[in-house]
């Protein structure tokens, strides 16, 4: 019979209170959400199709062939969801804006509907004292602007100032902070150039102009928040990960070399020096990105904060490909090595090449094959990884790295893009059938952990957007 989650505790002995006094009592605990994951109602209330919808429906794609019509309901559940996480003692909920149903064709009319709907939520947060972190893009284009030539066109990229300016005016005085951008590599390399994300496609060269055009709007849309006097922090989400060569072969580490530039300063170099890397560019070759003058300067502008989505490390291989069960380290559901030193690993190595604003780890967390049984979720494993991670990150704030907050992915189980529900990361579990929501002994851990910091505040919610943006 599972234990119940108070007895895992004493069982395995993590103590949310041992990682707390690693910690500063200002440091920001939340969990995070994406809007396609978890919104459902796809085709109601005025809402537009996006790229997603229309990947779903491609006979294969999607593992379970699912799609993100219901998820998690959360349209209709949002109040009960925000109790869920007022009950855990979260304060910090990262979530993020469906361009769609907000504005269905991605230009021209705005959906009142579902601007009216994100206004409920930040108003339901605030009343019941959790700082809201707005997401613009989370991997939801609107259909009509894919039609258009979606991210590999530059006209993309005036629509989402457009759409930016138009959430910064709703919601910016409100909002603990906005990030434009969750993982652009995502975007580029797994939806344009791999194919197995929305919108499919296989072409290295549309996915180069793709990458440079995300960061394009980025730059740009901080320069018009900033211009329409947006106040909250404004930043940009990067999922990162050290990359290690899969043996000490030549051709192994000048492949561990290239892929780190693919991932980490592909990104990075032209937002804090101005240049794609050289190496990369010459690799690339031909389906280099054209990039027009100007842009590094419009890329480039100062960061308020940076997002970090860590899960584990890369292995590189010249040829074949690695098998994770060779290393010996416990893998997730998703087949993934649990590797925390690979986070502090990469915060030192950010901290050490580049002049950083401070850090957020805005997703970090695990899927496991969760079973609720008698209304408990023992999910001893994923307590495990949340409390290594959560140390790593300790022990790069210790080397000097300026990392002020961490949310938990993700709050609920939900819809994990291509691989559709068979894959759960919440700490809250979601029966599908029914939408019961049941917290798991990692929620219930997590939640002692901000029962500890919120003793050592006095109850203090803190705002985290009290200086003026760069």
């Amino acid at each position: 019979m599972s234990a119940t989650p108070s007895e895992y505790l004493v069982r395995e002995a993590v103590d949310p209170e041992r990682v707390a006094k690693r910690f500063p009592s200002d440091f920001v605990w939340g969990v995070a959400t994406s809007a396609f994951q978890i919104e459902g109602t796809t085709a109601g209330d005025g809402r537009g199709p996006s790229i997603w919808d229309e990947f779903c429906e491609q006979p294969g794609v999607i593992l379970d062939g699912s799609n993100g019509r219901d998820a998690c309901q959360h349209v209709q559940r949002w109040e009960s969801d925000l109790d869920l996480i007022a009950s855990l003692g979260i304060n910090h909920y990262r979530f993020s804006i469906s361009w769609p149903r907000v504005q269905p064709e991605g230009q021209g009319a705005w959906n009142e509907a579902g601007l009216a709907f994100y206004d409920r939520l930040v108003d339901g947060m605030l009343a019941r004292g959790i700082q809201p972190h707005v997401t613009l893009y989370h991997w939801d284009l609107p259909s009509g602007l894919q039609a258009q030539g979606g991210w590999q066109s530059r006209e993309t990229v005036a629509h989402f100032v457009d759409y930016a300016r138009k959430i910064g005016a709703l919601l910016g005085d409100r909002s603990a902070s906005i990030a434009t951008h969750n993982e652009p590599w995502v975007v580029a390399t797994l939806g344009h150039q791999h194919g197995i994300f929305a919108p499919g496609l296989r072409d290295r060269r549309a996915a180069t102009q793709v990458s440079h055009h995300l960061l394009v709007s980025h730059g740009d849309a901080l320069t018009a928040l900033r211009a329409d006097g947006v106040r909250c922090p404004l930043g940009i989400v990067l999922n990162q990960a050290p990359v290690h060569a899969a043996t000490a072969l030549v051709e192994d580490r000048l492949r561990a070399q290239l892929e780190d530039g693919e991932l980490v300063r592909w990104y990075m170099d032209p937002l804090m020096k101005g240049a794609y890397p050289a190496d990369v560019l010459a690799h690339l070759g031909t389906d280099a990105p054209k990039i027009l003058s100007g842009d590094f300067a419009r890329i480039g502008v100062p960061l308020d904060f940076l997002g970090i989505n860590y899960y584990t490390r890369n292995i590189a291989i010249a040829s074949g490909r690695y098998d994770p069960t060779s290393s010996g380290l416990e893998l997730t559901d998703m087949g993934w090595e649990v590797f925390p030193a690979g986070l502090t690993e990469l915060l030192t190595r950010l901290h050490r090449d580049y002049q950083l604003p401070p850090i957020y780890i805005t997703e970090n967390g695990a899927a496991y094959p969760d079973e609720c049984v008698a209304g408990v979720v023992d999910d001893a494993a994923r307590v495990r990884y949340l409390d290594a991670h959560i140390q790593a990150v300790a022990t790069a704030r210790d080397a000097g790295v300026d990392v002020r907050g961490y949310f938990a992915w993700s709050l609920l189980d939900n819809f994990e893009w291509a691989h559709g529900y068979t894959k759960r990361f919440g700490i809250v579990h979601v029966d599908y059938a029914t939408q019961q929501r049941t917290p798991k002994a990692s929620a219930l851990w997590y939640r002692d952990l901000q029962r500890t910091f919120r003793d050592r505040k006095g109850g203090v919610v803190r705002r985290v957007h009290d200086r003026e943006p760069s």
